[in-house]
């Protein structure tokens, strides 16, 4: 049988004999077929025979993408068109990143207007400063006109000054206003993040005629999922699922379904208080007001995964420790890593400059009793250890709003107890070996000096976000390498100022 003769029976939904003759086929040729069938058909296919169609699934989609292949180097750009009109936009992005510079702007001005948009603001900045640079301005416009007024700020507040003034300029009127409104706010703030594309009901109205309000305000909304309620002054009074309307009765008000138990954070508020508020109640989206309770946007599920992805890259590189990259590793020159590394580098160098400060000033302990140094590194990485760890605990905590600053008390006298057992465990543990290295008088140094510098470097790894947060900087620069620096130095002078104090050392 040809193509048309399946095409027809799937037009007449014979599905018995459908699966008759697919039984017989491979997964590559039932692939084979299914590329050659229009979307509607293989949707229909999909439908009826979900387990035959999803073993060809995935060999249909390989040989979905070789063919993208063969149509990017052979340039068919209209062909490329159709297909990529049917992937998800992340897909698409990418395999923009796959091809070289020319390829990827003539790939991107083949795709349909609306995938473009999302394709776009999925690309990192990097990318999507080259991208701009090769379109005109009546391209640009387009672009700037599909995409979402979220996104759009993201892009206009990351780009150079002189970049954002030329987009700015190419924007429509209505866009114009809407971006200078939204870049007004802070960075970093909710207020950046959010989109003013909602969905609004009043009270008064029955839930029939708010149905008919919603069937025209979703179309152009970002999560149709929620409605809220405001009066005429747009102050927020309650936010309802849409289900509320869909099994009230119409003829029911607004206000006799409205329970007010929302929840909405202030536009000035940072954009991790959404991303929390949005894990802690579960939410789709979370609306935003002003000062005076005023709606004016609403930030989506999607915009707080990308913020949280964001903030976590940023706690690791400055885990590192080193200066926050900003982009995609994949899109950093070699002199912007270079200058996002080089800084903290220098910082640890002059601080371990202390620690060899303190062993010349203890040289005569150290010539005396040689075999101190055999257990120095052993003793300093270990409190410097049990500081990294109380250190990422407390960074995490503070991040997942776990821990607040109110708590460093309570939380000071369990590490305490915590790292004074660690101590003790650990002290016993080496004192065997320092007993045989060099005897009881050494023995008891070691120990004395494990169990102080595990509860010393502990002290430090919990207190230093603390005090970090207090004073307004990140809690994650509290990095390993730096909690260990600063333990390395506390380790050496406690190890011998008790080795001269116990030695007798003149």
């Amino acid at each position: 049988m040809n193509r048309k003769d399946f095409e027809a029976l799937i037009r007449r939904r014979q599905w018995s004999t459908l699966r008759e003759l697919f039984k017989d086929m491979t997964p590559k040729e039932t692939a084979e077929m299914l590329l050659g069938f229009e979307k509607e058909d293989r949707g229909r296919l999909f439908e009826a025979m979900p387990q035959q169609m999803f073993v060809a699934r995935e060999e249909m989609v390989r040989m979905q993408r070789e063919e993208v292949k063969r149509l990017v180097e052979r340039g068919e750009w209209s062909e490329l068109r159709r297909i990529l009109s049917e992937w998800p936009f992340p897909d698409v992005a990418d395999l923009l990143l796959e091809q070289d510079k020319k390829t990827r702007v003539l790939l991107f001005r083949s795709l349909p207007k609306g995938l473009a948009a999302d394709v776009f603001a999925y690309l990192e900045g990097e990318t999507q400063n080259g991208l701009l640079a090769e379109l005109t301005d009546d391209e640009t416009r387009e672009l700037l006109a599909d995409m979402d007024p979220d996104d759009r700020t993201e892009l206009l507040s990351e780009l150079p000054g002189e970049a954002t003034q030329k987009l700015i300029n190419l924007l429509s009127e209505e866009d114009l206003r809407e971006a200078r409104w939204l870049l007004g706010y802070p960075e970093e703030s909710a207020g950046r993040l959010m989109s003013p594309d909602y969905a609004a009901v009043r009270p008064h109205w029955t839930c029939g005629q708010a149905l008919d309000h919603i069937r025209q305000q979703c179309i152009e909304t970002e999560s149709g999922n929620w409605i809220y309620v405001t009066d005429e002054r747009w102050h927020l009074l309650d936010a309802l699922p849409l289900r509320a309307f869909i099994v009230a009765d119409p003829e029911r008000r607004v206000e006799e379904i409205m329970d007010h138990s929302f929840v909405s954070v202030s536009a000035f508020d940072d954009r991790e208080e959404a991303v929390r508020t949005i894990r802690r109640y579960d939410l789709e989206a979370v609306p935003v007001v002003d000062t005076e309770g005023v709606l004016v946007g609403i930030v989506t599920v999607d915009d707080v995964l990308d913020v949280a992805e964001q903030e976590v890259t940023e706690d690791f590189h400055r885990m590192a420790p080193m200066t926050a990259l900003g982009v995609s590793i994949r899109d950093a020159s070699v002199g912007l890593l270079y200058r996002k590394r080089i800084g903290w580098l220098l910082v640890l160098v002059f601080m371990n400059i202390f620690s060899g400060g303190g062993i010349a000033f203890f040289e005569d302990t150290l010539e005396a009793y040689i075999v101190l140094a055999f257990f120095l590194p052993l003793l300093v990485d270990s409190g410097g250890n049990a500081g990294s760890q109380a250190a990422t605990l407390m960074v995490r905590a503070l991040a997942t709003g776990d821990v607040k600053l109110t708590d460093w008390f309570g939380r000071v006298g369990k590490e305490v107890v915590v790292s004074a057992s660690m101590g003790f465990t650990m002290a016993f543990a080496v004192s065997g070996v320092a007993l045989f290295r060099g005897g009881v008088d050494i023995a008891v140094v070691v120990a004395m000096t494990m169990a102080l510098v595990v509860l010393v470097g502990s002290i430090i790894g919990m207190s230093l976000p603390f005090l970090l947060t207090r004073v307004g900087l990140d809690p994650a620069t509290a990095s390993a390498p730096l909690i260990t620096s600063i333990a390395d130095i506390c380790g050496i002078l406690i190890y011998f100022s008790i080795a001269t104090w116990y030695l007798g050392v003149a």
